[in-house]
Parts: structure tokens; sequence; C-alpha cells
């Protein structure tokens, strides 16, 4: 199970908890994914009050609050005292939009956040491109974990730069990494755990789909299947035929 500084938690899977029909389908869908980490946005939770809350707490999740929303600096640091306040941890997922339309991290923002909130003691989940220089200079901010995009979010399109998140991933090897945000099917998640990355957090694929919890549970299972895989070391491709009958042995007529 995956480890973020030094907490195990109970899956792979990470869930965000916007945009349901309704609480008891957030509920529902919750214990079908089996998430062991659940993302709250603080303007999310002000919007449905002490009810929500009460809600979160019961999902058996532990909780990460997000700076979601956040174009600036100082939103996002203002935003993450207040979720420490409220949600009472030092986790924090920080996002500092920089692009309106693909909602892109502001990646200059986003460092200085980062080095502003491990100094004031948080444990920062930075929302982050595939970028090797970033990412560097997030963990050289104070960053143990790393949250790269498969796509931007809630596009449902995948892992875009497959190439970028292999190299991430062959890059910062001992370092824990989350693709966060793009995912739309469990083929998606499942790749990103075959390419051995730690986690998976989504929330729209789960959130917009037709049966929430039926989506859950296939989410679930293609983060299983996809660590699996990975741990099983899985063949490289070949660009040629190779027989998977042997030709010793074989009859030859004349």
């Amino acid at each position: 199970m995956p480890v973020f500084y030094g907490v195990e938690v109970a899956s792979p899977l990470m869930l965000g908890t916007a945009q349901y029909p309704s609480p008891a389908i957030l509920a529902e869908a919750f214990r079908a994914s089996k998430a062991g980490i659940a993302t709250v946005s603080l303007r999310r939770e002000q919007g449905g009050g002490q009810d929500f809350w009460s809600l979160v707490q019961g999902l058996g999740a532990r909780i990460l609050p997000n700076t979601a929303g956040c174009h600036t600096v100082k939103e996002a640091v203002t935003t993450a005292h207040m979720a420490r306040e409220l949600f009472d941890t030092n986790w924090i997922k920080l996002e500092v939009i920089g692009h309106t339309d693909t909602l892109q991290p502001d990646v200059f923002g986003l460092v200085e956040a980062a080095r502003i909130l491990t100094g004031d003691g948080f444990q920062v989940f930075p929302y982050c491109t595939e970028d090797l220089t970033v990412c560097g200079r997030l963990l050289d901010a104070g960053c143990q974990v790393l949250m790269p995009w498969g796509a931007p979010i809630g596009s449902g399109l995948g892992i875009n730069n497959a190439y970028g998140l292999r190299s991430l991933r062959a890059h910062f090897a001992d370092v824990p990494l989350v693709v966060d945000a793009g995912i739309g099917l469990p083929s998606h998640a499942a790749q990103a755990m075959e390419m051995g990355f730690d986690a998976v957090l989504l929330n729209t694929a789960v959130a917009h789909a037709g049966d929430p919890a039926a989506m859950a549970r296939a989410m679930a299972l293609a983060v299983e299947a996809g660590r699996a895989a990975h741990e099983a070391d899985p063949m490289e491709p070949r660009d040629m035929a190779a027989p998977s009958t042997p030709v010793i042995g074989k009859a030859f007529l004349s």
C-alpha cells in the first residue's frame, strides 16, 4: 500500500468528493471504491456545511484538504491554513491554477506556495505537471510526494504524456508519485499503476458516471489489477512476432 509522509493508506485509489448527484450516492461510491484518501475542497465543505463534514468523516478514508480553485500563492496559502484549522490535519493538496481553460498548474506559484507551506509545517501534495525540473524544485521546496496530471482536470482523456510520466517515475524512483486528474476510464487508472505509480486520484469519472458506485468499484478493481501487473514484472514490447509454440520436437512431414 502507498505510504505518504510516513502514513500507510488503505488503498492506492484516492477519490474526490465533489459533484456527486447526492450525499447518499457519494457515500455509496466511497463504500464501493474502498478509497484510502478522500480529497475535500474547503469551498465545497463551506457550501455543504456541517452535514457534509459529518458525511466526509464517516467515509472511512483519510481526509486530504484541497486548495482547489486558487489562482495565486496568497490565496492558496490562506486556504491551506483555513483547511488545517477546519480539518485538523497538516496534509494539504496544493493547487495553484495558472490557466483557466486547461486548469494547468502555475508551476512558478506552485513552487513558491509549497516552500511557504512546508515552512509552516504542512505536508504538501502538489498538483503539478510531469516536468522533471519543476518536480525537482518541488522536492527541493520540501515536498515528499508529487502529483503530476494525467490530463486536464475533468477531461477524462487519460494518460496524455506516457513518455513524460514514465521518465518521471524512473527519475524519482524513491518518491511517492500519484497520477492526479484526467482519469476517465478504469483502463486509464490501470495504465497509471502498470507504469509504477503509487496511486491515482480521480473524481469526475466516478461522480459523473451513470452509476457512480459501479464506476467506483470498477476503478478499484482497475487499480488493483494495474498494481499487480506492475509487481509481476511484465514483458517488454517487441517489434517482431515471437512464436509461443516451441519449434523443438515439432514433427516434419516429408
